[in-house]
């Protein structure tokens, strides 16, 4: 069992109904709670053009996802901060400094369910949390698209990633992927790799949520 995370469900749910009910059920429970805070409804499209997600990986450990909020919790604590991995004998979901910044819910990577949920294409700054029913988000969090992609351009140079204007060019992704492979392969050296892999593949789906208005979904 693994984190997934994905973007146009809704399209890709056209040939499943029971699926797409159940999509849709999440979404009109959802868009209740988005009315209730004054924002605008998400309407999930239905058909989608195809759509190139240039991460290898889309799925993998859920604790893969804990080493990218150390990065940029330890980041935001400390700007002239050198990245660095994880210690072996320590885990990342327990960083003192992720915990202190997650309480403060100001943060949509680090304040997010790490196995369900959604980020939509709306803008809205806090976290936004169903404190009326307190059933009708999964995860219990949810999150904006548009924020997420700040955090993810925020912490793009602590791992040596190069953005234009918070674009990924083609040729970064191909140097991002040939590090990953090589940092995995070589033990002798401790790389970011694990950072690298939830970084490009959180940038593609948020990137891809933006440009066609779909929500990214974790499951």
């Amino acid at each position: 069992m693994g984190l997934s995370i994905s973007v146009g469900n809704l399209a890709y749910f056209a040939d499943s109904p029971d699926d797409a009910e159940c999509f849709c059920e999440e979404m009109a429970q959802i868009n209740e709670v988005l009315a209730e805070e004054g924002l605008p409804q998400h309407r999930e499209p239905e058909t989608l053009p195809p759509m190139t997600d240039r991460a290898k990986l889309s799925s993998y450990s859920y604790s893969y996802l804990h080493h990218l909020r150390r990065i940029y919790a330890r980041t935001i604590d400390n700007p002239n901060w050198i990245a660095t991995p994880t210690p072996k004998d320590e885990s990342a979901s327990d960083d003192e400094v992720v915990e202190d910044l997650t309480y403060m819910f100001n943060s949509h990577l680090l304040c997010h369910s790490d196995s369900e949920g959604f980020y939509l294409p709306i803008e809205f700054d806090e976290v936004i949390v169903d404190s009326n029913k307190q059933d009708r988000i999964p995860g219990g969090l949810l999150g904006s698209s548009y924020r997420l992609m700040e955090e993810l351009v925020f912490i793009a140079p602590k791992l040596g990633i190069q953005l234009e204007n918070g674009h990924l060019s083609d040729a970064e992704v191909v140097k991002i992927e040939i590090a990953i492979q090589l940092e995995e392969e070589d033990e002798s050296q401790e790389g970011l790799w694990i950072e690298k892999i939830v970084w490009l593949s959180l940038f593609e789906a948020t990137r891809l949520s933006l440009e066609y208005k779909t929500a990214i979904c974790f499951a």
